[in-house]
């Protein structure tokens, strides 16, 4: 057992094992959570596109199916539609490891929240964007793609960014489905230290905030660019 422990307020606090457990943690979060983020995001950002894109199309079979998804993931939790995904890929002879399990399910997460982002951003954008790209002989493709999309692409990267800040959170469930990122190491080291087991979440903790608010910091500076193109 650690006895390097401190005192606060009459609190023991496990101060060695906590400095112990740290780097492992971290560690897992730069090597796992971090990436898991990364690669479920882009892939989430373009289902979005995609959806949003038909969803305010006239293609009306592709609307119904693109607004069930949507409503479906909206409307169930994620970590139902993480156990979803998990046991049923089996059942349809897909065999897979957690990990890619675990960024199927966040993609299509991602995908659908984010897809109102994007739909209410284009649909921002004023309708005279539209005509003016009509008028100079721009195709609804090329008006969309060169003149929509940009402005409302700009638009869309504040809740955008907190929808990403959100996922490096939420990729805490996968610890359910067995994949090895930041708090599932945190539960590993909890397991053996259980009467202290408090202080290695208190750890996980702080560290998830550490990463948000470095996350935060370079949405902020990123703001900072887009505003110096925004017309007032």
């Amino acid at each position: 057992m650690l006895t390097n422990n401190m005192v606060l307020g009459g609190i023991v606090i496990p101060w060695e094992l906590m400095q112990q457990s740290f780097w492992p943690i971290l560690i897992e979060g730069i090597k796992v959570t971090i990436p898991l983020t990364l690669i479920s995001f882009f892939i989430g950002m373009i289902i979005a596109l995609i959806t949003a894109l038909v969803r305010i199309s006239k293609i009306k079979p592709l609307k119904w199916i693109f607004n069930i998804y949507v409503s479906a993931i909206r409307g169930t939790p994620l970590l139902v539609q993480l156990f979803i995904i998990f046991y049923l890929l089996p059942e349809l002879n897909v065999t897979l490891d957690p990990y890619p399990t675990a960024i199927i399910a966040f993609s299509l997460n991602v995908g659908a929240y984010a897809s109102e982002i994007i739909r209410a951003s284009i649909l921002s954008v004023p309708k005279g964007q539209w005509e003016a790209g009509y008028t100079i002989g721009m195709s609804y493709r090329k008006t969309l793609f060169r003149v929509i999309l940009p402005q409302a692409l700009r638009v869309s990267v504040p809740p955008l960014s907190n929808s990403f800040i959100g996922l490096v959170k939420e990729t805490s469930l996968a610890s359910q489905i067995l994949v090895t990122e930041l708090f599932r190491k945190s539960q590993q080291i909890g397991a053996t230290n259980l009467d202290q087991i408090v202080y290695i979440y208190i750890l996980a903790a702080f560290i998830y905030w550490i990463i948000c608010f470095i996350l935060s910091l370079a949405q902020h500076q990123l703001e900072r660019r887009l505003d110096r193109y925004t017309v007032r």
